[in-house]
């Protein structure tokens, strides 16, 4: 059986690029880069080279970017460094109601912990509106983190719009954001985003897993997580992951070749068919999210009558790899909380499926799709009983 991969948002394969410039720091040049000896500078020049691309890609300084384990760590970072750094006796932060679980849990956390918390909601669409922001920033507000791209329902948040009010109406609030989905497909310069953090992943761009980044604005008042041996400028103490780090260096600069282009406009091209031949062809079926402001390879469809689970299920028996939504709560139960701030019934919200598509995804992965899945509704519906009097 031909296996079709729909899961690119859990994660991508790692570019044979970046497998082969990985391999030199595992085999030959595997030395420490906190060692003086030849191998340690080795060891220590390719990180300096992954950081630089990392720079250019981000348009900031060098020592602006922290390496990090994952982009859960980058996310955490950011927010309980900051938090911890910050002067204000009673700190206020905010976030929206669709974050992934790295900021959402991480929010929860500080909750417990006494600090303020607003939840921020989003339209039925899942797009934030800049005027909710604008009402819920105080003179305490120290932090507003929000997801430039969704990883479920993919919609696109407006950064650069948010960026700019926070600067005027609360100058003194850092922004955060977690780019992680965007990257692949968006401008993630910082100066014209307006942010003063922003998390990316290694292995969600075509890179390894295991390896993170943050962005920290040059005064950003923020400080360690993790104590050790003072790494990364005293933000992240422990020996860094040069091969990964590496492999993150040489993903950003695959991303900025040409050819990605072209490949983000043929994935939206078979995009746009998936979407508009499933709605078609299957009753009951709806988009969740915004259907312009959303990353060109994401599709996130409710069926009526149809369990999201058991449709991922059918649909790997049949040799297509696709999700419900999030890889990182894939064990939970609970209906996505992101659907459910769309104001989904629970019901529309269990009957979703995601479907990302990437850089290898063929012409013929989609009319696999087409030619499987209304056989699959089909099936379950007549089992859950749905449209029988």
């Amino acid at each position: 059986m031909s296996k079709t991969y729909l899961d690119y948002a859990a994660t991508t394969p790692c570019d044979p690029k970046v497998v082969r410039a990985m391999s030199v720091y595992l085999k030959k040049d595997f030395g420490n880069p906190s060692s003086i000896h030849g191998f340690g500078q080795r060891a220590s020049m390719a990180l300096g080279g992954a950081r630089q691309s990392l720079a250019e890609f981000l348009n900031c300084d060098t020592e602006e970017i922290v390496f990090t384990g994952s982009a859960t760590e980058a996310d955490n970072l950011a927010i309980f460094g900051t938090v911890r750094a910050s002067k204000v006796p009673q700190p206020h932060i905010i976030t929206s109601q669709i974050e992934h679980p790295a900021v959402l849990e991480s929010f929860r956390e500080l909750e417990k912990r006494g600090v303020k918390v607003t939840y921020l909601p989003v339209g039925a669409d899942g797009v934030l509106q800049a005027v909710e922001l604008k009402k819920a920033l105080k003179p305490d507000t120290i932090l507003v983190s929000i997801m430039y791209a969704n990883n479920e329902i993919g919609t696109i948040q407006p950064i650069a719009e948010i960026g700019e009010l926070i600067k005027k109406v609360s100058p003194k609030t850092l922004f955060h954001t977690d780019a992680v989905q965007a990257a692949n497909f968006l401008d993630c310069d910082v100066k014209k985003l307006g942010v003063d953090l922003l998390t990316l992943s290694g292995h969600k761009i075509y890179g390894p897993k295991g390896v993170g980044a943050l962005y920290v604005k040059r005064g950003t008042p923020i400080g360690p997580i993790m104590y050790g041996g003072g790494h990364e400028r005293g933000l992240r103490s422990g020996t860094e992951n040069v091969s990964g780090i590496v492999g993150l260096g040489q993903a950003i600069r695959e991303l900025q070749n040409p050819k990605s282009k072209i490949h983000n406009i043929r994935t939206r091209q078979l995009r746009d068919k998936l979407i508009k031949t499933i709605l078609k062809i299957i009753p009951g079926s709806r988009l969740n999210g915004s259907i312009f402001q959303r990353l060109p390879n994401n599709i996130n469809i409710s069926f009526d009558g149809a369990e999201g689970e058991a449709i991922v299920v059918a649909l790997d028996q049949r040799g297509i790899a696709a999700s419900t939504g999030s890889a990182c709560s894939s064990g939970s139960l609970e209906p996505s909380h992101v659907l459910m701030s769309l104001g989904l019934p629970e019901e529309v919200a269990h009957g979703s499926l995601r479907l990302t598509l990437g850089r290898y995804t063929t012409a013929q992965d989609i009319e696999k799709v087409i030619r499987v899945l209304p056989g699959v509704i089909q099936k379950l519906r007549k089992i859950s009983g749905y449209g029988q009097s």
